[in-house]
């Protein structure tokens, strides 16, 4: 089998044999599937065995792999140059139309992925407010900055280390980790210490420990505190951004950030991230003011193409309410088919975000997302990859639909979960 040989031979030579970790299917066991080519709303691996695709690359590909328009444009943007180092007319093109989109926007820096964007938003807050503590939500992944491995999603809640080592002591000291949705314990902390607090980061609705939806009233007692102290509200919309609405999750839920950060979709499958909002914050940022931020990469050409082209399509009447609509339909079928076989099990979705879980109801934090079955889960994910059907190799992850998934394929992923319920029974 060439999944076998090929995740042996990596193993050899990358850690893990994989690039970024919650790949190695360490959660869940087994070989990771390594993939040859996609297209819409499916992958093949190198055994060619075909795949309906859940994961999107973890949420770029909201119009499904390798999209004409979105391949036409890198094409072009290849043959005039692979990078410059230098300003071009397509990343002002881009900032313009981001600004247009999410309102918060009033100047927007380019960089190169989500992980970079939060890590300069962090930097960003303490500049500008000359403060330190930084509060995050245990459970929220805002990429792998120091700062922010404290208590975190993703691939690391996956293989139960939610700090990373290597982190120092006196960094992470500077991190307050508070409960996601607890919006008494928000006031609480800012009471006590609000002269103190830089900034607030928070997922608007969290997709690293699986989907968790904030709690009504939870964003607005945030942004109100951070107002009453001077403290920075910083959205990480990386996951978010033109999946849950056109204006992102703040738009969805009327909160104007400070800062918001965006990655994935905006790259259209490329490495891309931005960094945007208040004009008198970004101003901040070098070379205009004392925050230093750069990077060779940034606004990459090839990369700002495929941005450039998805979200011209993104922006198309009805298409993101279209997704929506058909995930919806992906969740409910799913609840549906575990009711009929008596299986523990929950559903639900916002956009083109979806989350499963094996628990009675949809968790509303990260203690309740510790209660889901993980081991049902695991038996699941793989009776259902035996079945074609690819789902986030973890427990812990989002799962996404794109404009390429139709009624066959939800019939197809929903006639396959059948079965796999009822091995699970």
């Amino acid at each position: 089998m060439k999944n076998d040989s090929l995740f042996e031979r990596a193993q050899r030579v990358i850690p893990g044999g994989v690039n970024s970790p919650v790949r190695a299917f360490r959660a869940v066991g087994g070989t990771p599937r390594f993939f040859e080519r996609a297209a819409g709303a499916y992958l093949w691996d190198a055994d060619g065995r075909r795949y309906i695709d859940y994961v999107g690359s973890w949420g770029p590909m909201v119009l499904g792999h390798t999209h004409p328009a979105v391949v036409s444009a890198v094409q072009a943007a290849a043959a005039r140059a692979l990078s410059y180092g230098a300003p071009t007319a397509e990343e002002t093109l881009l900032a313009e139309r981001l600004c247009e989109l999410v309102p918060s926007l009033e100047r927007v820096r380019l960089v190169s992925s989500g992980t970079e964007a939060t890590m300069t938003a962090i930097r960003l807050a303490r500049g500008y407010t000359s403060r330190k503590l930084i509060v995050k939500f245990e459970g929220c992944y805002h990429g792998h900055a120091d700062a922010l491995l404290v208590k975190a999603g993703s691939g690391a809640l996956t293989f139960g280390h939610p700090s990373s080592a290597g982190v120092p002591e006196e960094t992470a000291a500077h991190t307050v980790v508070l409960n996601y949705n607890d919006a008494a314990q928000v006031r609480e902390l800012f009471s006590r210490q609000g002269k103190e607090i830089a900034g607030v980061i928070v997922e608007p609705v969290a997709g690293n420990m699986n989907l968790v939806l904030p709690a009504a009233g939870f964003l607005e007692v945030v942004r109100e505190e951070c107002t009453r102290h001077g403290a920075v509200l910083i959205l990480d919309e990386v996951m978010t951004g033109f999946r849950v609405a056109l204006g992102g999750a703040q738009a969805r839920y009327g909160i104007r950030p400070d800062l918001t950060t965006l990655g994935k979709v905006i790259g259209g499958g490329l490495p891309l991230g931005a960094l945007g909002g208040r004009r008198d914050i970004m101003e901040k940022l070098a070379p205009l003011g004392p925050v230093y931020q750069a990077g060779t990469l940034s606004g990459n050409p090839i990369a700002v193409a495929a941005g450039l082209a998805t979200l011209q399509l993104v922006v198309q009447p009805r298409l993101l309410e279209r997704i929506a609509a058909t995930t919806a339909a992906l969740v409910e079928g799913l609840a549906a088919e575990a009711g009929k076989r008596g299986v523990a099990f929950s559903s639900q979705s916002i956009g083109s975000m979806f989350g499963l879980y094996f628990r009675d109801a949809p968790p509303r934090s990260f203690a309740e997302v510790m209660q889901c079955d993980r081991e049902r889960f695991n038996r699941f994910f793989h009776a259902m990859l035996e079945q074609g059907i690819y789902l986030a190799p973890s427990a812990y992850e989002a799962g996404f639909v794109s404009a390429a998934h139709g009624d066959a394929e939800i019939d197809a992923t929903l006639a396959a979960a059948r079965k796999a319920f009822g091995a699970l029974t």
